[in-house]
């Protein structure tokens, strides 16, 4: 235990994680990066069983899917977003859009999560809703305006107290005047080259004038790129009004992400996007563009100074495209292997709802993307919302994770011959 202490801080100082802090961070942080004990000893822990979990596997048996699939409770996981498997296949850490991030682990291996938990509950979380691994085991999450990681996740969870740095520290990721209770919800992934990639959803339904060339500038209404240890940082993708979810092809290496359309514009107008970066630099439309090629009411007068990349694939208008991943398994049948599973969290802006679904998007040979659902049922015959699902991720053994913030909760889905 020492040995391994002692070599994450030394791995710590070596990539410039912990350096001298400024007085208005909390003390805790400022302990941790020292490896240090906080004194704080509890955890929240989540109840697994009882009639809460029955009444969501009683939702579950209204799912459709193709045949031989089928979908079960993983765990109980209050306000559940974002979902990073933990590449040792030991922890699955869930972000939220409130200020806990949850640790699940499944100890006998049975498929069903045995432990849910807080984790690091000595730290103070705002709004923990991005949280992806690197490779070699690195924790990284992105908050509404800090990113943290934290070294050896997977072992220091069972612990209040982790390892911890700052990749950005707080009020540094967006200009802290921008910080808003609207699309503030960070998702990040570590790219083909190593590097960090955030996406930053800006404020607003349409972005105005006076904020563009600021936005531009920093990568609000974009995704933006840094080194692991918050140096070189640079906007890799304009015109994007809010992205809640992106993952990389592992056949090319290209980056895909959905990104969710301008409102009040009616029930079936702008498309929801499923987007392909195929370079750095492009720009996705936003604001002259609501969703596909639909021009918004506040700019559609203007000519487009920009040259636009449309999306790969159209959804159905405010169905809400959130996390999004490549299928890696080998269990599903072969047309589901390299495909795109995303989910679809509901509309709000519709007079009849649509969405609250899983998605599948299969890529041809030439590139076109066709977008289909694959799970649904999370809508009842009365219009009302059962589920919303919210992220996607790949479990080790072939299946796929579900998380769902409206009921709290993961779902497995998984395929039997």
């Amino acid at each position: 235990m020492k040995r391994l202490l002692s070599s994450i801080a030394a791995l710590a100082l070596t990539t410039g994680y912990v350096t001298a802090q400024s007085a208005d961070l909390p003390a805790n942080i400022e302990r941790l990066q020292s490896m240090q004990s906080t004194g704080v000893k509890d955890f929240t822990v989540i109840e697994q069983t009882g009639a809460y979990a029955d009444g969501i596997k009683k939702t579950l048996d209204r799912i459709k899917m193709p045949d031989g699939f089928k979908i079960e409770l993983y765990a109980i996981v209050p306000d559940a977003r974002h979902i990073a498997v933990g590449p040792q296949g030991v922890v699955t850490f869930v972000g939220t859009r409130k200020d806990k991030v949850w640790a699940v682990t499944d100890r006998n291996k049975d498929r069903i999560a045995d432990e849910v938990k807080d984790f690091a509950p000595s730290l103070t979380f705002t709004i923990p809703n991005g949280v992806c691994f690197s490779p070699d085991g690195f924790l990284y999450i992105a908050e509404q305006n800090r990113v943290l990681v934290f070294p050896a996740a997977e072992f220091f969870y069972e612990s209040p107290d982790v390892a911890v740095g700052q990749v950005v520290p707080q009020g540094e990721l967006i200009p802290t005047d921008e910080e808003s209770f609207n699309h503030t919800a960070r998702v990040c992934d570590i790219g083909p080259d190593g590097k960090l990639y955030v996406s930053l959803g800006q404020p607003h339904n349409v972005a105005p004038p006076d904020k563009l060339a600021l936005y531009d500038e920093v990568g609000i209404g974009g995704i933006i790129r840094m080194n692991t240890d918050g140096t070189g940082r640079e906007v890799i993708a304009r015109g994007v009004r809010n992205s809640v979810g992106q993952d990389f092809d592992p056949a090319t290496g290209d980056l895909w992400f959905t990104d969710n359309q301008v409102d009040g514009m009616g029930d079936d107008i702008p498309p929801g996007e499923i987007n392909h970066m195929r370079s750095v630099g492009l720009h996705f439309g936003h604001p002259w563009f609501g969703g596909g090629d639909t021009r918004t009411n506040e700019y559609k007068s203007e000519e487009v100074p920009v040259e636009v990349t449309m999306p790969a694939s159209a959804t159905v208008a405010h169905a809400a495209d959130l996390g999004m991943v490549f299928y890696t398994g080998k269990a599903f049948p072969e047309k589901y292997q390299g495909a795109i599973f995303s989910a679809q969290h509901g509309s709000w802006n519709r007079t009849t709802p649509v969405g609250a679904r899983v998605m599948v998007t299969t890529v041809d040979a030439e590139g076109n993307a066709t977008t289909v659902p694959f799970a649904e049922g999370w809508i009842d015959e009365n219009g009302e919302y059962l589920g919303r699902p919210v992220d996607v991720a790949n479990l080790r053994d072939g299946s796929i994770l579900i998380s769902d913030d409206l009921t709290g909760a993961l779902y497995r889905i998984s395929y039997d011959k």
